[in-house]
């Protein structure tokens, strides 16, 4: 059975290099974000309606990686997120079926990897949380989500190189 590993935190964390820093070092796919093709697919344009779509995009692409993996699949977002951010830009405005599936799919994952918001903002018109509060108020949601539903979970800080490193020591941990 493959073991799905989620890469979490709020924006400009790290997850999309780590995710593949990670995949590249064992050998195995990693999902990105899909949210990030629509946007650029729609001209930045996504609307609540879009939600839905975006869900299912994610998770079809997921579980399609899932096949190729022979251990791991690391993944660059999971539909927690997709809530979290419907709940801050949408003010909750997100189908009940993906808030279900959402609970039902955080637990398949083997563990998450939760990055913190100690690196540099990369500014990019998708992101909504440049300033420090922003990205605080942000790092207590994603982790409050993790802690409340009792997820399995390591915390990632440091610069890349720090964050590979105790990515690839989380993950060997769970190799038989």
């Amino acid at each position: 059975m493959v073991k799905r590993i989620a890469i979490f935190g709020a924006e400009s964390t790290g997850k999309s290099t780590l995710a593949a820093q990670l995949a590249a070092h064992f050998g195995e796919p990693w999902v990105p974000e899909y949210v990030r093709e629509f946007w650029d697919a729609h001209q930045g344009v996504i609307t609540a309606a879009d939600l839905g779509t975006i869900a299912r995009i994610q998770m079809e692409t997921e579980d399609a990686a899932a096949k190729c993996a022979r251990e791991f699949l690391f993944c660059d977002t999971d539909l927690l997120t997709n809530v979290l951010w419907a709940d801050l830009l949408y003010g909750g405005n997100c189908p009940d079926w993906m808030r279900t599936k959402a609970e039902t799919r955080a637990r398949e994952y083997t563990f998450y990897l939760l990055c913190d918001t100690d690196i540099e903002f990369t500014p990019d018109p998708q992101r909504s949380f440049p300033n420090a509060e922003g990205r605080a108020m942000c790092r207590r949601l994603w982790r409050e989500t993790l802690v409340s539903r009792e997820l399995p979970f390591v915390e990632i800080y440091g610069n890349h190189e720090e964050r590979l490193r105790q990515g690839i020591q989380a993950v060997s941990a769970v190799i038989k």
